[in-house]
């Protein structure tokens, strides 16, 4: 499944939908993608790997139907993405300004987790209780608890991701008077007070 803009899951690239789209067209390519995938699925000999990769991508369809499908939730889901898809870009435009840097790192890194655990866990779990969804993706309660697993651990692969690209992970020299250093030193070794 598609992971656009750097890590920040894109529930209208997953349905294959353009940014005007229509309700009908969420619902349609919904049950396009998920009979595909179950078809897909059927012909496979499941591993503990691919059986998490289907877990994940039935999650994924069926949480980007329930968000897009609601005007509501659609237009949340889209300005909560572009805030911390927003966020990120002023952190790394503060990244010379140590202590702007910083107020960015916090605010994007509190937005990022609200985001992701929102987004990537509590409603891909609350979709799979829907009853459209798990009528045309089969979900039932045992895909859910094996899925909160999964969905946990592709958060925080997401989120580590993310962070990887960030500028606090730049170390600055430090600065050191070494003539200073080198001073107090001698000084500490001849047993007087520096």
């Amino acid at each position: 499944m598609p992971e656009s803009d750097s890590g920040y899951v894109d529930y209208l690239e997953i349905l294959g939908l353009p940014p005007d789209f229509k309700p009908a067209d969420v619902r349609r390519n919904y049950r396009k993608k998920i009979k595909d995938l179950l078809a897909e699925i059927t012909g496979q000999v499941m591993t503990e790997d691919r059986r998490n990769q289907y877990l994940l991508q039935i999650a994924q369809l069926n949480a980007a139907f329930y968000i897009l499908r609601d005007n509501d939730l659609a237009a949340k889901y889209l300005a909560d993405r572009e805030e911390v898809m927003s966020l990120e870009e002023a952190w790394q435009q503060a990244a010379g300004d140590a202590s702007a840097a910083d107020g960015g790192r916090r605010q994007f890194d509190q937005a990022l987790r609200h985001f992701l655990s929102t987004y990537l866990e509590e409603i891909m779990l609350q979709a799979g209780r829907d009853a459209e969804c798990v009528e045309n993706s089969g979900w039932d309660p045992a895909h859910e608890r094996h899925a909160s697993s999964v969905l946990r651990h592709y958060r925080q692969r997401l989120y580590h991701k993310i962070h990887e690209r960030l500028p606090y992970y730049d170390v600055t020299r430090p600065e050191v008077d070494w003539a200073e250093r080198a001073n107090f030193v001698r000084a500490m070794l001849r047993g007087g007070d520096a």
